[in-house]
């Protein structure tokens, strides 16, 4: 492993440099990896695998016929190396259980059975083992269980892999049986095509993942947009310019020169105006919203917004509920005005 300085801590973490591509086919070559759910993360890293010149198939319940024909279309042959769920879990020496959260509860008990001894169970959360007391999911004791978490959504995961780059990925062994499980886990992490690879446990990972994505990355992103958007309006600036402000230039311009350089590096490339209020109000921001993230983190540790989860997801109703609070997002005038800046761009 590397030894890398992130901010005066010395972490390890697994580079392409030091765990090239022809290592980690060579571990896998023996493999028949079996990929569960043609979702969100299972599209991107089947194909990046199969790319790469990994044994690859999917398990894919019929009936679901969106997600079936999706695979057909993205070349998956049906009996070849396209099968329902139980014949590919059967089939596969490394499972890798890619459905949402809420169906790795559901379908549990018909997967469980097709595990053999020796075989790997993959997850890319730690969602389903952390709170094993709801959803059920204990792995047998004679298999290893392992983790590759893309620190991005499937679309990331497979454009970059075409772009020739990659999403970082945390890791984590939960259970050795074999004494392959981590040779094993990065190889896997690097045909998937992982930019670096940095280890974890399941537990750390889901408390960070919730965490995240409920603040800074989705939820609270969305929040503070839409807080400083209505104030502009409110204000009586045009839809227009109060999304150009809120939305455009962080999403066209500033990010991508954090992306790039660094927060530090923006401020200094910014004008003098928008460099002081920033290095002003940021402190203001912070103290406000650190609360509301102490809050959050303690509802993701007592296991609280997993129960959420499960509870919402198990509802019969629940994708109509979510179409309708997508519905109301994407009607609501900040949002449309995102559709008519966007059309205007050149």
């Amino acid at each position: 492993m590397a030894k890398i300085n992130f901010g005066g801590t010395i972490e390890n973490v697994v580079t392409r440099e030091e765990y090239p591509l022809e290592k980690a086919r060579e571990i896998l070559k023996n493999e028949i990896v079996a990929v569960i759910g043609y979702g969100v993360q299972g599209p991107a890293q089947a194909l990046n695998m199969k790319d790469n010149g990994v044994n690859v198939i999917i398990g894919q319940a019929p009936e679901f016929k969106k997600d079936w024909d999706r695979a057909v279309a993205d070349g998956w042959i049906p009996d070849k190396t396209l099968f329902p769920v139980e014949v590919a879990a059967t089939k596969g020496t490394i499972v890798m259980y890619l459905v949402s959260d809420a169906a790795q509860k559901t379908i549990w008990s018909k997967l469980k059975p097709c595990l053999k001894k020796g075989d790997a169970l993959y997850f890319s959360h730690g969602f389903s083992i952390t709170y094993k007391e709801l959803t059920g999911v204990v792995p047998p004791a004679d298999i290893d269980v392992i983790m590759v978490a893309p620190k991005g959504s499937g679309m990331s995961v497979r454009r970059n892999f075409l772009a020739g780059t990659g999403i970082n990925s945390s890791y984590a062994v939960f259970q050795d049986v074999t004494g392959r499980a981590e040779e094993r886990t990065i190889a896997l992490g690097i045909t998937i095509g992982s930019g670096y690879l940095f280890p974890t446990t399941f537990l750390r990972e889901v408390y960070s993942d919730l965490t995240g994505e409920r603040g800074v990355l989705m939820g609270a992103l969305a929040g503070i947009i839409e807080a400083q958007y209505q104030t502009l309006r409110k204000n009586g600036h045009t839809p227009s310019e109060a999304f150009n402000e809120s939305v455009e230039e962080l999403t066209q311009s500033l990010i991508r020169l954090v992306d790039e350089n660094g927060m530090d590096w923006m401020y200094a490339n910014c004008s003098a105006t928008a460099q002081r209020g920033a290095l002003d109000w940021r402190h203001k921001f912070r103290e406000a919203v650190l609360p509301v993230f102490d809050k959050l983190y303690e509802s993701v540790k007592t296991g609280k917004e997993a129960e959420i989860v499960i509870d919402r997801l198990s509802s019969p109703n629940y994708q109509n509920d979510l179409a309708k609070e997508l519905k109301e997002m994407r009607d609501s005038e900040l949002w449309q005005a995102g559709v008519a800046v966007r059309k205007l761009r050149p």
